[in-house]
């Protein structure tokens, strides 16, 4: 029997998805561990989460260098002892740095676990900073940063987020080479002393965990001293740029990156899951108005996309593409075509269909491993959403109408309301 390729294949529409729950533990020290325990290798992701990103700085830069400083020496080891220690074990660490928090992490085989705890508890507790490691540290991000400078996109995502926020918001702020020249090794330690050594922090463990490895957990970072929680910096953001139109110019580039959009609103919003089927018929994924327009019709560029960014304490959304700078105008103007078309006329039922479908398998695409699952629940547990959040997510993307993405699209993505950074020129 010939395949008839004219006719779809028959799909199940998904229509529900369950998280395995954390198992919650605390640690002697008052520290919280939360155990994501499926998988069928014997691999575990271990994460120490701190709160002491930007949002936490003295000096800007502080918290960055602390936490990529860690793994560079401490009292007892040397950088290349450090290295070598988790290499002989297969283990792979990584710091990590956002805006919000800092953090370390390691993947390693189950029964190395005992191995790899010692190891961390004494980056956490000992961290030395040694001035050689330092200085080369800071001449990479340094040239890093220069490197960055020269690329229209990251000039026009560092602009636009300091335009929505104020530099002075630590979701505004980017790196500087003065700041980065300047910012002094006491700063750095102040921030690793308060926030890391001294700092109350979240454990996550993913993987084929144990009991036996809860024990573990617990006789190693259980006995770190903590000093509990510091008290956190509030910030409103100071920027004033509805309606403005911000240009980078840059005579030599070819091209321009335009970035779009405005301050808005995090997971807790009421209308979230609303603006999450919005956005993903206006740009959010391949087969989006976005991009069947700018670049499948009209071939201004390669690609198009439109996020709702959700941190901590905030949230935005942005449209972002590249085009020849002679089409940077008429970018906008089809931007502001699409965006109208959803503000006057109602979605149909088989793209509204196709749009949820698709992000229903999505969803359900992204929960194959452990370490995914873990992915999501830390967002609960880090930003304090409720515990059947993401179990309630297809529903709420199947219950959105064409109605209410009008409404959210009048609501929430009037252009007048809207910051618009061009990087290259027009």
């Amino acid at each position: 029997m010939s395949l008839d390729r004219t006719i779809a294949p028959d799909f199940k529409i998904i229509r529900s998805v369950n998280l395995p729950e954390p198992k919650t533990y605390t640690l002697d020290n008052g520290i919280p561990l939360h155990v994501i325990n499926i998988g069928e290798q014997p691999v575990i992701r271990l994460e120490c989460i701190f709160e002491a990103g930007n949002w936490f700085e003295d000096s800007i830069g502080a918290s960055y260098f602390a936490i990529k400083m860690l793994p560079e020496g401490t009292n007892w080891q040397t950088s290349q002892e450090i290295s070598e220690a988790f290499d002989k074990i297969g283990a792979f660490t990584e710091m990590t740095h956002t805006s919000d928090r800092i953090g370390i992490v390691v993947y390693c085989l189950s029964r190395f676990l005992p191995e790899v705890l010692p190891q961390i508890s004494q980056l956490i507790q000992d961290a030395a900073f040694p001035e050689k490691e330092l200085q080369e540290l800071r001449n990479i991000t340094i040239q890093n940063l220069r490197v960055s400078k020269e690329k229209n996109a990251y000039l026009a995502t560092t602009e636009f987020r300091a335009k929505l926020f104020g530099t002075d918001h630590p979701y505004g702020q980017s790196q500087d080479e003065n700041n980065l020249a300047t910012l002094s090794p006491d700063a750095i330690l102040a921030h690793y002393n308060q926030y890391i050594k001294g700092g109350k922090f979240t454990v996550v463990l993913a993987g084929q965990v144990s009991e036996e490895d809860v024990k573990v957990v617990n006789e190693t970072l259980g006995k770190n001293q903590v000093q509990g929680t510091a008290s956190e910096t509030q910030y409103a953001p100071s920027g004033t740029y509805q309606g403005a139109e911000m240009l980078v110019d840059r005579p030599d580039s070819v091209q321009s990156s335009i970035r779009m959009g405005r301050i808005l609103f995090n997971r807790h919003h009421q209308d979230y899951f609303k603006m999450l089927v919005t956005n993903e018929i206006l740009g959010g994924y391949f087969g989006s108005r976005l991009m069947k327009n700018i670049r499948e019709e009209k071939g201004l560029t390669y690609g198009i996309s439109s996020h709702l960014v959700t941190l901590r304490n905030a949230g935005y959304f942005m449209i972002g593409t590249d085009v020849k700078k002679e089409f940077t105008q008429q970018t906008i103007d089809e931007i502001k075509k699409e965006i109208s078309k959803l503000q006057t006329e109602l979605v149909g039922e088989d793209e509204l269909t196709t749009v949820k479908n698709f992000m229903a398998g999505e969803f359900a695409g992204s929960l194959n491993t452990a370490f995914e699952v873990a992915d999501r629940q830390k967002i609960l547990l880090l930003d304090g959403l409720p515990s059947d959040f993401f179990n309630h997510y297809i529903d709420q993307i199947h219950a959105t109408t064409s109605e209410d993405i009008r409404l959210m699209a009048n609501t929430y993505l009037q252009p007048d309301d809207m910051l618009t950074v061009i990087a290259g020129g027009k």
